[in-house]
């Protein structure tokens, strides 16, 4: 005999017969209800996973891990021990330093700007802006070259494109002849950079770091960027790095920076998670009328086989074989189409925008313009172990009822 007994039985009431028909029209509503409730589930964590990852590669891609900063306002004094300090932790993959200046900039138009001076060799260890130049050079600001690489939206605040030049006028007063007259510098273009951010593209502008510190007038740095191998190492490293630098710097990280936007992303996660795993509860509850309705109708198959010496406890197996068949056809269905549909969401969206002309995002309002998925297989088998075990309970219940049948009264009408 096919063995184990419950499993034969129950495969054998998966394919109903003729006049069981409803009861599998009600098996197959609640693999679909299982399969588009998993799908949904799995492709919406996956496009909150790809505009998490857009914003954080976007952001943290101007914003260094951590940052060494002197607490005294004319700038780093013996920065190149700080530096080599940074170099010495285990979990520092990069270090450069940094001259932070504000200024207003004019050209045809204008604009209050962080002028930022980099060094051209280091920052590509703590930054991408090299990856990010829509035109002109990354390595045009040579040292004293009084170039300056800007963001897209502010070149086009300030009227400019390269080989224009603009005027840099910082609130820091010199003695003239004429009196006391604030700072100013003419800058060639030499680059425009696009990050996606309007906070960067539109108030950030670049030059070379030896010109930042002429025109504010400091002998070193204001900072040091860090990369780490681990953002999330940033908290220990900064704690580190703050006990061996002493009360003479401080060190931020970018969780400090950011944290509450990067938390509102993932709360948003969490309760999206939470709805859709709310959906899928609905979807199981079916499964549950499902089974109750099949142990009805069972009733006189289930006495028979009680008494040919089948157990209550084989009974109770024989439903929840029933049931977990069906919520496992579910789930696989499920996994595979909610895979496949983030694989190919980007392509899937572009298509209905070119054949609707519609757009979903904006890129005049949105910071993304096209909407992102990452597939994150953390998160399938996190769904996947949810569903099951929500399948797996909706087939107690149902199942310790057909358990609970007594044969003669079953077989009284018989």
């Amino acid at each position: 005999m096919f063995r184990p007994l419950e499993l034969f039985i129950g495969l054998r009431y998966v394919r109903a017969k003729r006049r069981n028909q409803f009861i599998s029209f009600i098996s197959g509503v609640s693999i679909v209800c299982i399969t588009i409730s998993v799908m949904a589930l799995i492709t919406v964590m996956s496009v909150m996973n790809g505009f998490d990852f857009q914003l954080r590669s976007r952001i943290l891609g101007a914003v260094a891990d951590a940052t060494v900063a002197s607490v005294e306002p004319a700038g780093m004094s013996g920065w190149q021990r700080a530096l080599a300090t940074a170099h010495a932790n285990p979990h520092v993959r990069g270090a450069a330093p940094y001259v932070d200046v504000q200024a207003f900039l004019q050209g045809r138009g204008s604009s209050g700007v962080m002028m930022r001076g980099i060094d051209t060799k280091l920052e590509p260890q703590v930054s991408n802006f090299n990856l990010h130049m829509t035109s002109g050079s990354y390595d045009s600001l040579a040292p004293g070259s009084w170039n300056i690489l800007l963001g897209n939206e502010l070149a086009m605040q300030l009227g400019v494109a390269v080989g224009d030049k603009v005027v840099a006028i910082v609130p820091q007063l010199r003695a003239t002849p004429f009196g006391s007259v604030p700072t100013m510098r003419s800058f060639h273009v030499t680059g425009i950079y696009s990050l996606g951010m309007h906070d960067y593209d539109a108030n950030l502008a670049l030059i070379d770091m030896q010109s930042a510190e002429k025109l504010s007038s400091l002998a070193g740095p204001t900072g040091i960027r860090l990369k780490l191998d681990n953002l999330w190492n940033a908290g220990i490293v900064a704690h580190q790095l703050a006990d061996r630098l002493g009360d003479v710097y401080q060190v931020r990280t970018w969780m400090q920076d950011n944290a509450n936007f990067f938390s509102a992303i993932s709360m948003e996660k969490k309760v999206m998670g939470i709805i859709l795993s709310l959906i899928v509860l609905v979807a199981v509850i079916n499964l549950v009328s499902m089974l109750m309705m099949l142990v009805t109708d069972k009733q006189a198959d289930i006495a028979i086989l009680r008494t040919l010496g089948l157990t209550p406890r084989s009974v109770m197996g024989t439903f929840m074989v029933q049931g977990v068949l069906v919520g496992l056809v579910g789930i696989v269905l499920g996994v595979v189409l909610g895979s496949l549909l983030s694989w190919q969401l980007p392509a899937i969206v572009d298509w209905i925008q070119d054949v609707f002309h519609v757009q979903f995002l904006s890129p005049d309002v949105y910071y993304i313009s096209q909407v992102p998925s990452r597939l994150e297989w953390g998160d399938v088998v996190w769904v996947t172990l949810v569903t099951f075990a929500f399948a797996l309970l909706a087939t107690l219940y149902p199942a310790w009822r057909a358990s609970r049948t007594q044969p003669a009264q079953a077989l009284r009408y018989e």
